[in-house]
């Protein structure tokens, strides 16, 4: 286990799935950990179970407004940037917003973290970035052009995070997070991942919809994966570490299809009805692209990123929780 000098901080989005799951195992290591969170997608019950530890203090508030921000960061050491509005069709649907939060709140953080004095500002990118770029494997430096609102909103933080850290010293690591999931990720709402949407549905002996002929693939990475890498982006003492972006997947693709097909196979020993369940095929979504997949080299070589579950491992170890969760 990555392990830091104890610490004090901050998660923004906190209480979503990926913030809750980073609050956990920084409690668990004995840090001070200050939540900041609107509830906008975060879920209360996320943090409830660590209300109650003297280590743990919640902020309700909102990345928009500069004085949450600074609110949050008074005597923070690190910060890990979550908070977002994630979802390329809620950004197609309403680009002001994501825009507004993404943007606006990032840039509000930005300025928190360098006032503050803030030791290192840790933040979640994403693999939209990559854009309509087609090469395979996605590698760093190599991107096209953004196809969502949502995609311009996360590279318009990579570039802030450089320009930040260039004029005002301030150590930023971007995370471009590749499709993650794991326990907690939402199964409801029109913009459920879907990974958890399928698994709602399937328990519920509903036929899942996949979005073309299942054949677009993506690097599906599993929550503890996320973790470490988040943990390395915080604690790592190479200056030329520092101060960039990096991949943070697996590093193999996986296909819809093959998704439904472990999907059924992990579900079905609990029912196994599943296994009849019908998979039905939709059109392509809009600004979706066809493939994904990282090269988790750069991670390797200058954090010592060593992704411990595969998808596989991950997606069994997610389905038990969600069957555990969700009946």
């Amino acid at each position: 286990m990555i392990t830091l000098k104890q610490s004090k901080i901050l998660v923004t989005g906190g209480a979503g799935f990926i913030g809750s799951n980073l609050c956990e195992t920084l409690l668990q290591q004995g840090h001070s950990v200050v939540c900041l969170d609107n509830f906008s997608t975060g879920k209360p019950e996320n943090i409830t179970p660590f209300l109650e530890n003297k280590n743990f203090k919640l902020i309700v508030g909102d990345i928009r407004k500069l004085e949450d921000c600074q609110k949050a960061v008074d005597g923070v050491d690190y910060v890990l940037h979550e908070a977002a509005l994630g979802s390329v069709p809620r950004s197609i649907k309403d680009p002001i917003t994501t825009n507004d939060v993404n943007v606006s709140g990032f840039l509000n953080m930005l300025v928190a973290a360098r006032d503050a004095g803030v030791k290192r500002f840790v933040y979640a990118a994403s693999s939209s970035t990559y854009g309509d770029s087609a090469s395979l494997p996605k590698v760093e430096d190599v991107i096209g052009k953004p196809l969502s609102p949502y995609a311009i909103t996360k590279y318009v933080n990579e570039l802030y995070a450089d320009v930040f850290s260039r004029t005002y010293n301030i150590e930023c690591v971007g995370l471009r997070y590749f499709n993650v999931f794991g326990r907690r990720q939402d199964p409801n709402g029109a913009y459920a991942a879907v990974i958890p949407l399928f698994v709602k549905q399937l328990i519920n002996h509903e036929s899942p919809v996949i979005n073309g002929d299942g054949e677009y693939s993506r690097d599906f990475t599993y929550i503890k994966n996320v973790i470490q890498m988040n943990l390395l982006a915080l604690s790592t003492t190479k200056t030329e570490a520092v101060n960039t972006v990096y991949n943070t997947a697996y590093g193999e693709r996986t296909t819809l299809n093959q998704l439904t097909g472990y999907l059924k196979e992990f579900l079905g020993v609990y029912d196994p009805e599943i296994l009849n369940v019908e998979i039905k095929h939709g059109p392509n979504r809009l600004g979706d692209i066809p493939h994904s997949l990282a090269s988790i080299y750069k991670a390797k070589e200058l954090l010592g990123y060593d992704p411990t579950y595969s998808m596989r491992e991950g997606l069994k170890e997610a389905v038990e929780w969600y069957w555990t969760n969700l009946k």
